[in-house]
């Protein structure tokens, strides 16, 4: 028979260190289970998209906020591309005096035009992010008129994209020449899948 003291620090042992219980397990299994599926719905969502590894790679960080909201998903991706057009807005601004003092008038006028351009994307972008914010629920005709604004604010800014680089066509190659449509090319692939993100929200808010 052990003596008494024996059962007296085995209760102290166990008192002040209690063993974990199953809930803290149940806990960590939960929360891997809700991020893994936050991230397989965005990785699923942007199968509807052109460009699906740029969504994925671009969204999955915000998993967490997003979640399996189609809402949150459209309007991250809205906010990406907003960041990633003002960056190129900056970037062509940066360089149009460098085309100013390049000789060629032409490159000169087609940076210009692509700065006006992107000017405007970054307005419609930023006017698209607002709305959605502003966005009621789906299924009422609110929902309709605010999201058809913000289908067309994308559309158009998308096409300010294309027209930028439509104009530098014309001019003649070189290194300004390509780093603005490389740059460009990135943002328009950006744009066009916040587009078809919204487009998907949209369909399925209206069935």
């Amino acid at each position: 028979m052990k003596p008494l003291y024996f059962y007296f620090f085995l209760f102290l042992f166990f008192y002040f260190y209690p063993v974990p219980t199953v809930s803290y397990a149940v806990y960590e299994v939960s929360a891997t289970t809700t991020a893994n599926n936050a991230t397989d719905f965005i990785r699923t969502s942007c199968y509807a998209t052109l460009y699906p590894d740029v969504c994925y790679s671009s969204l999955s960080r915000y998993s967490n906020a997003i979640q399996r909201d189609p809402a949150r998903l459209a309007r991250a991706a809205i906010g990406v591309t907003l960041s990633k057009a003002r960056n190129l807005a900056v970037y062509v601004s940066s360089i149009s005096r460098e085309a100013d003092y390049g000789g060629d008038p032409r490159a000169s006028a087609a940076v210009h035009d692509c700065f006006s351009n992107m000017g405007d994307a970054v307005d419609e972008i930023r006017g698209s992010l607002k709305q959605m914010r502003m966005t009621v629920g789906p299924g009422s005709e609110s929902f309709r008129f605010q999201m058809g604004n913000v289908q067309t604010w994308m559309s158009a800014a998308l096409t300010d994209e294309e027209t930028c680089t439509d104009g530098l066509e014309d001019v003649a190659e070189g290194r300004l020449k390509t780093e603005v449509l490389k740059r460009a090319a990135k943002v328009k692939k950006f744009t066009s899948n916040a587009l078809a993100l919204v487009n998907s929200y949209v369909e399925k808010g209206t069935m």
